[in-house]
């Protein structure tokens, strides 16, 4: 008997450990899920371009004895629903991390981002910081973002937005599981250092039709949006601010994380040797390190 999607994504959720718990909030009229462990202040992961809460298995039970981790699946992605008409710009996803925060009732927590999702904490900052926001963010974890600084992507992402590089995408990728596993190891320094279950994991909401349509809705306004990104990065240089980069990163290139860092004063950049795109994975327990020694190091602003 074929495994459903409910039975799926609850056996995906298994693999970050016990005591984490699978849950649901509705947002702008659809169902977002997402991952919550542990006690503490309150810290929030969001994931990048494909991936979903699956990707901080091995973060969420280093950090749950220190915070209360949410990871959610943004809408369009992991088992959230696929909300065909979504505005999926960096600003309406950023304002969709405000609202889960709102109706998680958090009065002050921090925020980590990796990949697109690092460019999109970058923004929710950004909406965090105006006057009149009712929620205090307190700090920032930035994993590989999405920046202005890189120069890998800013031709092939927004080509994809166009309409004959969507139908290319459309007329190869979804049809060719090997490429999702061939882009898949290309985001390692160490192809040996792929967990196992990894590409499984990632491929598991592909259950749920829409996931690459969600991918290319993303991808359509992404020189817009690292434009808009650019314009932003000064107001944010008041957080403490952690850097988090592997030095063979093939997606965002690290040499991008100084020019990044220069529009954050009170920041520590950390770039892990020979690591590709995904460090909380490949080297999960030196990532998880440096993030703790950053949360326990860093002040809190009163």
């Amino acid at each position: 008997m074929a495994e459903g999607v409910q039975e799926i994504s609850a056996r995906v959720a298994a693999t970050a450990g016990a005591g984490v718990e699978e849950c649901w909030m509705e947002v702008e009229g659809a169902r977002m899920r997402y991952l919550r462990a542990g006690s503490g202040p309150a810290l929030i992961l969001l994931h990048g371009l494909l991936g979903y809460s699956f990707s901080w298995r091995f973060t969420m039970p280093a950090l749950a004895p220190y915070a209360t981790v949410y990871a959610p699946d943004l809408l369009g992605a992991g088992f959230s629903d696929r909300a065909f008409a979504l505005d999926c710009s960096m600003r309406a996803t950023a304002k969709r991390v405000v609202r889960f925060a709102e109706q998680l009732g958090l009065p002050s927590f921090d925020l980590l981002g990796t990949s697109h999702g690092g460019a999109v904490a970058m923004m929710a900052a950004d909406e965090f910081l105006a006057s009149g926001s009712r929620l205090k963010l307190n700090r920032l974890v930035l994993v590989a973002p999405v920046n202005p600084f890189s120069s890998h992507g800013k031709r092939l992402a927004p080509f994809l937005g166009t309409p004959l590089g969507a139908a290319l995408f459309r007329l190869t990728f979804p049809r060719m599981p090997f490429l999702f596993a061939y882009w898949h190891r290309r985001m390692y320094g160490n192809r040996n250092h792929i967990p196992p279950g990894t590409l499984e994991g990632y491929m598991a909401p592909l259950a749920i039709p829409g996931l690459f349509e969600h991918g290319l809705k993303i991808v359509r306004t992404w020189t817009q949006d690292l434009a808009e990104l650019e314009t932003i990065l000064p107001k944010l240089a008041s957080l403490p601010t952690l850097l988090l980069w592997g030095s063979s990163d093939p997606a965002v290139y690290a040499s991008s994380a100084r020019p990044l860092a220069q529009f954050f004063p009170n920041s520590q950049t950390v770039i892990f040797p020979g690591i590709g795109h995904l460090p909380y994975e490949e080297c999960s327990e030196e990532f998880n390190r440096a993030l703790l020694e950053f949360l326990a190091r860093t002040r809190v602003p009163a």
